[in-house]
């Protein structure tokens, strides 16, 4: 079993309202069962590209700290090369400031032509509809963190663990990439805070309109 990391003890989850959480995972399973019959041929297309385009795996597979602090694997289509994820290992090993961490760097060289456009669209996230799926992701919440950087939250961070990572969220409609750590986690906690099943039906509408102008991804 991998390691679990500490969630804070000021849980909010008891003070959300049962029938919003119910009416939230019914909504999960209801778009990504929709989303999977409908996108499967798009799936085998991107699959196609990126192994054309270079050396490795379609699918990047990483370990992510879920709800709780419990750790899963999250699914991506890989838009990196395939030594990315050392690279940025050795990177995060030496972060001191959280606040002003920023983890996607524009014209990142380690992004490859077939991973640039299938992050300006969001095209990468598709795989993480199976995270849904099985209950260790939701449509929307706060992007999973690394452990890496989990280890470093203080105990108000902490509260970010204490409800389901999302596939987007408050702070992807209001910058994504262009945010600092400090500013991402800002929202998130806000997210929390005040989080309904309602709130969540709004960021996902602001989030067809992200995507769509691509604005803050890269």
């Amino acid at each position: 079993m991998g390691q679990r990391f500490s969630a804070s003890v000021e849980s909010k989850e008891f003070e959300y309202s049962r029938w919003q959480l119910v009416l939230k995972r019914l909504l999960d399973l209801l778009v990504v069962v929709v989303l999977l019959v409908i996108l499967s041929p798009l799936w085998l297309i991107i699959v196609l590209w990126i192994r054309s385009d270079s050396s490795g795996p379609a699918i990047f597979k990483q370990t992510r700290v879920g709800l709780g602090g419990k750790p899963y694997t999250i699914y991506k289509f890989r838009t990196m090369v395939q030594n990315a994820e050392a690279l940025m290992k050795d990177r995060l090993e030496k972060v001191k400031d959280l606040e002003n961490f920023v983890f996607q760097e524009k014209d990142d060289p380690r992004i490859t032509r077939s991973g640039r456009f299938l992050r300006k669209t969001s095209l990468d996230e598709l795989p993480q509809l199976l995270n849904i799926l099985v209950g260790n992701m939701s449509l929307v919440g706060p992007r999973p963190e690394v452990p890496e950087l989990v280890k470093l939250y203080t105990p108000e961070q902490q509260q970010r663990l204490n409800v389901l990572p999302g596939v987007t969220g408050l702070a992807q409609v209001n910058g994504r990439s262009e945010l600092t750590l400090g500013e991402t986690m800002a929202y998130d906690l806000e997210y929390v805070r005040i989080w309904s099943f309602w709130l969540d039906l709004k960021i996902l509408w602001k989030t067809i309109f992200v995507v769509f102008t691509g604005k803050g991804a890269y």
